[in-house]
């Protein structure tokens, strides 16, 4: 998952600042960083971002200022010992490849600017370059559909080509001010994601129930065509009341996004598809909701039916539906 280094670099070299950016572009099976994690690093030594979890950052950081010096990329090869892997959390060694860009003479201004206005306005971009030829560039989605589903940058079976995808930030609906409600959106944040919920009911979506949450007291049709739906958002309907889970659920159905889950029993979404097959909707459409919402794992409490519904969203996000 990107976070939002690319505009903290533009910013640093706007400001008259020699800076490079430092991407994981490999690395061992259970890393603490993933691969496309980056560090932004000044002249001056001063850095954002994590690159390993802390046990090669001193090394990329010297060879970083050496980039920005001389102006020529670096990439960086570092075998982790088991000793130094388990002080960041993982059970042996292994290996990390480190691509070091100086802003400027490698990475182009242009670049930057377009890649944080993509994350700005929620468009997805592949940023694309050679690890040993250089000349990045910006490609879209249709370029690389699976690694943009499946949101995971690396390098192309050429060995030479990398690829880093930067898709919009992860985004979760969830209608119904219920109690589930009240264990989900905290989880999906821990997960990565920026949830709303949308009840236009006063007395269910208050702020003493749901603190320091994003409240949308409109009816629901009304809420999430303002707030847009896209294919990095998950929707999840827990009212079991249709004057406000089928609005939701029809905007969702004529939208593109990943994941469509609705609370209720076999016998409640058996009248659900009634009602959606009356307005119009196709099985193959229908059949994008998953109902009963979850995975089967014998949750009974709200916050166990709040860790299924963020599972089964999880194994549709990395593995599909």
């Amino acid at each position: 998952m990107m976070d939002d280094i690319p505009r903290l670099a533009l910013d640093w070299w706007r400001a008259g600042r020699k800076v490079a950016l430092a991407t994981v572009v490999e690395t061992w099976g259970s890393a603490p960083r993933p691969v496309g994690s980056q560090l932004v690093i000044d002249g001056d030594g001063a850095m954002e971002g994590s690159v390993s979890g802390g046990c090669v950052e001193g090394a990329v950081v010297v060879e970083a200022l050496d980039a920005v010096a001389d102006g020529k990329p670096r990439l960086l090869d570092y075998g982790v010992s088991d000793d130094e892997a388990f002080a960041v959390g993982l059970a042996c060694g292994g290996r990390i490849r480190v691509l070091v860009e100086p802003v400027g003479p490698v990475l182009p201004e242009a670049i930057l600017a377009e890649l944080a206005e993509a994350r700005a306005t929620r468009r997805p971009v592949a940023y694309v370059t050679g690890l040993t030829t250089g000349e990045p560039r910006l490609e879209g989605p249709e370029a690389h559909p699976d690694r943009f589903r499946l949101d995971r940058s690396g390098v192309e079976p050429d060995g030479e080509t990398f690829v880093a995808i930067h898709n919009p930030p992860l985004r979760m609906v969830v209608v119904g001010a219920v109690h589930i409600a009240q264990a989900l959106l905290p989880m999906a944040r821990a997960c990565g994601y920026d949830p709303v919920l949308v009840d236009p009911r006063p007395a269910f979506g208050s702020a003493p129930r749901f603190p320091s949450e994003t409240i949308l007291d409109d009816w629901p049709d009304a809420a999430l065509a303002a707030h847009g739906l896209d294919p990095r958002t998950a929707v999840v309907t827990l009212t079991h009341d249709p004057k406000l889970d089928d609005p939701a659920i029809t905007a969702a159905l004529r939208s593109d996004v990943f994941y469509l889950g609705c609370l209720g029993s076999t016998r409640t979404h058996a009248k659900r598809v009634d009602r959606l097959t009356g307005a119009g909707f196709t099985e193959a459409e229908i059949g994008r909701i998953h109902a009963p919402v979850g995975l089967d794992i014998g949750a009974r409490s709200p916050a166990e039916i709040a860790v299924s519904i963020m599972a089964q969203i999880t194994q549709t996000l990395r593995r599909g539906a």
